[in-house]
């Protein structure tokens, strides 16, 4: 960039708040929540969305549990009066629920505003004008008395509609818009004298929305703004400070998490951030990030895949792979250092059953929203042993011996390599089949039976006696020995008529699954004279099979030099 270009631009000025108190503090409790999907995130679409579609929005933001929903813009356009009047008509807002519409505080739109929600039991209608200094001298080019005339005027205006309508429980919300690029002393004068008109109680309180309509700082000026705000009021017992945070510097979630430390009790955002420009607050990221701090959040997302599902579907605009809890990718490993941690704290968090989340690299259990463990981690040309040994035990059952990773990781990052790009689960698991289950030459068991077995007490252990026939070469040899048990007097008798001299230096096994027609598996990892090795994985019902099967595999891997 042209460094002369940074001239045009300025700091933000820094609010004198020697005293604030909200670094201190942490986040508690969830806030009162109202979605404003119906509304800025529907006024942000390329195509606003039909009626149906928003009564397909407001049922999963009922499903999911807001308690207040912004429904729409009803002056504005007749799809937003008309789904307003569908909601009321057909009576789909469930008990507990309350709709909000927004209003510009001109006369005509309130009138039309309040026609939309005739019949409602309960309804917030929302009152804003804009009050920055930039608005006041280059849009309306009027004086900050003259702003507040327009919102005293607005004010009443709802107190003269309301007497309309006497079966409706009226709450009210008022907006400086623009509050972040406004004075704090006249945010505050011009609040108050809109607070002076519709007379709020402690029981019946004003929500006061104090919008970062542009993000113009960092997030803990607006923090401090809030805390200024909070502060100096007259009758704070009779407001709810409300939150509305834009997105233009990327930090709307941090200045909301702020801005609730500094006295804000409640947030209008969206479902994954959704808005104009760059968007409103991700209400999603929002709550997950207290649910990862021990807060529950007072919204059911245990079902992200729909979230997304019906968002995508309703908006047409796409939730990033990397979106934050959210994402295709968010909870997938593709680098094997990273994958060998995960691996490792998983084991961990199953053996201690503490019921306390402690994994590597995962802030969040994927299943708490829905999300499965084998997403976790996928497999790539930068993935690692740890990772594809998840993948095997969580997706397949084969729990291979830690020293056995690092040979079998080997063989998959070839594969990705020569294929480049991302393995699917059932290629690394056909890539194991190959290299340690089908492989039958030059050694095939043909047969094997334990002729004779001795369990003794004594020291000299017990003893077995094996007969076994193989295909050795293309042709069928039978062989025989005894040992300590089956499978030394198995590798006895190979070493005497077979293969010659060779060492096991480990084995493993364990159950592959439950039930009658449990199957087992047997890892081998045999070594040469000469110091060559290689492991080997047998699979059967009896474990004794499995464990010869395994010695041949392994054999015959180290006779092809695999």
């Amino acid at each position: 960039m042209n460094p002369e270009l940074v001239r045009k631009y300025r700091p933000y000025p820094q609010v004198f708040l020697p005293n604030r108190t909200w670094p201190g503090k942490t986040i508690e409790k969830a806030p009162i929540w109202c979605s404003v999907d119906l509304r800025d995130g529907n006024q942000a679409l390329i195509q606003p969305m039909s009626l149906d579609k928003k009564l397909e929005m407001f049922q999963l933001l009922v499903d999911i549990g807001f308690k207040e929903i912004e429904v729409g813009f009803p002056s504005a356009s007749q799809v937003e009066y008309d789904f307003a009047r569908v909601l009321i008509e057909r009576n789909l807002i469930p008990e507990g629920v309350l709709i909000q519409v927004l209003t510009q505080a001109r006369e005509h739109l309130i009138t039309k505003t309040f026609e939309s929600v005739k019949g409602a039991k309960e309804a917030v209608v929302h009152l804003y004008n804009s009050t920055s200094i930039l608005q006041r001298r280059t849009v309306f080019k009027m004086s900050r008395k003259e702003i507040t005339e327009l919102a005293v005027h607005g004010a009443k205006l709802l107190k003269q509609e309301e007497q309309k309508y006497p079966e409706t429980l009226f709450h009210y919300e008022y907006s400086p818009e623009s509050f972040t690029g406004t004075e704090l002393d006249y945010a505050l004068e011009i609040c108050e004298a809109v607070m002076d008109i519709l007379q709020p109680t402690p029981k019946n309180k004003l929500i006061l929305n104090l919008p970062a309509t542009v993000e113009l700082a960092t997030p803990n000026i607006y923090a401090d703004q809030i805390e200024y705000f909070c502060t100096k009021m007259k009758n704070r017992d009779s407001a709810i400070i409300s939150l509305h945070a834009h997105n233009d510097r990327g930090c709307a979630v941090a200045a909301t998490e702020l801005a609730l430390m500094a006295g804000g009790e409640r947030v209008e955002g969206t479902l994954f951030g959704n808005g104009e420009r760059t968007g409103n607050v991700d209400i999603v990221t929002l709550a997950l990030n207290m649910f990862t701090q021990g807060v529950d959040p007072k919204l059911d997302i245990h079902d992200m895949n729909r979230l997304v599902d019906v968002y995508e579907r309703v908006t047409h605009l796409p939730v990033h792979p990397r979106h934050p809890y959210a994402g295709e990718l968010v909870y997938t490993a593709f680098s094997g250092s990273h994958q060998d941690a995960i691996n490792k704290g998983m084991h961990e968090y199953e053996e201690l059953a503490s019921g306390r989340w402690a994994v590597p690299y995962l802030p969040i259990d994927p299943s708490d929203v829905g999300r499965t463990y084998e997403s976790i981690i996928r497999i790539n040309s930068q993935s690692g042993k740890g990772g594809v040994a998840y993948v095997m035990e969580k997706e397949f059952g084969f729990r291979m011996p830690k020293t056995m990773h690092p040979e079998f990781g080997k063989i998959v990052q070839a594969l990705t390599d020569r294929e480049g790009r991302e393995l699917q689960l059932d290629e690394i698991f056909a890539a194991f089949k190959k290299e340690y289950l089908t492989i039958k030459a030059p050694y095939e068991l043909k047969s094997f039976n334990v002729v004779k077995r001795h369990i003794s007490d004594n020291e000299n252990g017990s003893h077995a006696e094996i007969e076994a026939t193989l295909l050795a070469d293309g042709r069928e040899v039978t062989i025989a020995a005894s040992g300590n048990g089956p499978l030394d007097a198995f590798c006895s008798a190979l070493k005497k008529d077979v293969t010659g001299d060779f060492r096991l230096s480990h084995y493993d096994e364990h159950a592959l699954n439950g039930g009658s027609s449990a199957k087992a598996a047997a890892y081998i990892e045999i070594e040469m004279p000469d110091g060559t090795s290689r492991w080997g994985t047998g699979v059967d019902t009896d474990i004794i099979i499995a464990s010869i099967k395994a010695v041949l595999s392994s054999l015959n891997r180290l006779k092809k030099g695999i």
